[in-house]
Formats: structure tokens, C-alpha cells, sequence
């Protein structure tokens, strides 16, 4: 026989509050979980599992009302396979355009980093100001690139254009 957890351990296990799984329930993002004969919630294995793939759409920024569009097609079985995985492959697409665009970012940030340490070591242990008052940042600026035209592309899309 399968152990069945409660909302308390599942809260402990998922890191959500009792509170959030019941809000997921009522939304449609979890089934009817089954209850014990005093009324608590019995989550199954395969509860928990659907919750930890949740928490990955959640954790890479698909909005809930994308969630809930999943749960829906994920309720009707195989019949509902393609759409699910163009939906995946979609917000895949998303997901590695913000990865590339942090990427870019941490770029920047190594090289201000590596530019303020080649100065720490150039000059004396008294700070100063570039010549004319201008600092070290007016001499090295990093502009950030416009490589995101896709990504806003996709932002300014209604909704319903995302599925």
C-alpha cells in the first residue's frame, strides 16, 4: 500500500505553504486530492510528483495562467500530448532566451568587475577621481546589447497567442 502525506509534509517537502497547495487545488493546477475519513488531504506519490514538475514551470517564470492551461491539457490525457509539448517547447524557447540575456548581463558584470580591479591595483590606497572629476566608470561603460528584440516581441503577444 502507498504512503499518503499530508499538506503539512508536503508543504515541508515542496517548500510551498499549506495555504498555496490548497490555492493550487481550488485554481485546477492539482486535482481533487483524495481525503482521510476526517477530512485531511492525502497526497499520493504521483501528486507529489506533478507538484516538483510544477514547481519547474513555476521556478522558470510560466505565469500561472499558463500553468492552469498545462494542468487542463494534462487532464485529458494523451489526446493532448502535441499540445503540451509545443507548449513546453515554447516556454523552453523563453527560458533559454532569458538565460542568454542574463548571460550577457553576467558578462557585463565580470567585466566592470575585472575593470575595477585593474584600477584597485593601479592606484594608491587613497581614492581619487579620474581626470577632469569624471570617475573610472565614465571611461569604461559596458552598453548593454540589443540582442532581445525576439523576447520583447514575444512580452508585447497576447496571451492567448502564447499557447
Amino acid at each position: 500500500m502507498e504512503a499518503h502525506l499530508t499538506i503539512a509534509e508536503v508543504a515541508r517537502r515542496t517548500g510551498l505553504t499549506a495555504d498555496t497547495l490548497r490555492y493550487y487545488e481550488r485554481i485546477g493546477l492539482i486535482a481533487a486530492v483524495p481525503r482521510a475519513p476526517g477530512g485531511q488531504r492525502r497526497y499520493a506519490s504521483a501528486d507529489m510528483d506533478w507538484l516538483a514538475f510544477l514547481l519547474r514551470l513555476r521556478e522558470t517564470g510560466m505565469p500561472i495562467q499558463g500553468m492552469q492551461a498545462f494542468a487542463r491539457l494534462r487532464s485529458q490525457g494523451d489526446a493532448s500530448v502535441g499540445e503540451r509539448r509545443q507548449m513546453l517547447e515554447q516556454h523552453l524557447a523563453e527560458v533559454q532566451a532569458k538565460v542568454a540575456a542574463l548571460q550577457q548581463s553576467m558578462q557585463a558584470l565580470s567585466l566592470k568587475i575585472a575593470h575595477y580591479r585593474a584600477i584597485d591595483r593601479k592606484r594608491p590606497s587613497s581614492p581619487g577621481t579620474a581626470p577632469e572629476g569624471k570617475t573610472s566608470d565614465d571611461q569604461h561603460t559596458s552598453k548593454p546589447q540589443r540582442q532581445q528584440p525576439a523576447l520583447r516581441a514575444r512580452a508585447r503577444q497576447a496571451p492567448a497567442d502564447r499557447r
